[in-house]
């Protein structure tokens, strides 16, 4: 059972539109009239049951805010769900997962860090890989025009995954 779900992304204007924020875009997605309180270095909310975070730090120190919310309400790295920006899948592809490798996501390896623990489920958002160029600079830029008409019908898809994982 999820009793945590955690969007990563990263804070402030520049980064709102971007491929490292997909997940914040998610949420937005799902849950557009949600309120927010500050707590756990997070926007933290709760529906059904569920606790949110949103943390306010940026991507690669999502750690902190997941280690506070997890020790505060007892919740195991088992029943936690992480949605994030992957470059490992095709622009477009999700794909639900537990525990194993980082795959170089900064953020992931921070909450591992944070939680001793890898056994966490994870929610991957396929932004594809660059086909030249920094990757940091990729995952920080905007989606292409192309791509943002398709982020509903990816979203959709994600919204199915986070039910059938028991997340929403």
């Amino acid at each position: 059972m999820i009793r945590l779900l955690v969007f990563l992304g990263n804070p402030g204007k520049e980064y709102e539109r971007t491929r490292h924020n997909s997940a914040f875009m998610l949420y937005d997605a799902l849950f557009p009239d949600s309120d927010f309180q500050m707590k756990f270095h997070s926007k933290y909310t709760e529906r059904n049951g569920v606790k949110m975070l949103r943390p306010v730090t940026y991507m690669n120190l999502s750690g902190k805010a997941v280690r506070e919310a997890s020790a505060f309400y007892r919740i195991s790295p088992e029943e936690i769900l992480v949605v994030h920006d992957d470059i490992n899948l095709p622009f477009g592809e999700a794909k639900v997962q537990i525990g194993g490798s980082m795959k170089g996501h900064n953020g992931l390896r921070n909450i591992r860090d944070e939680i001793k623990s890898d056994s966490f489920m994870r929610l991957r958002i396929g932004i594809g890989r660059p086909v030249y160029g920094d990757v940091s600079l990729y995952v920080t830029s905007p989606f292409a025009k192309n791509e943002q008409e398709e982020l509903p019908l990816i979203f959709q898809k994600c919204r199915d995954l986070l039910k059938e994982a028991g997340a929403i």
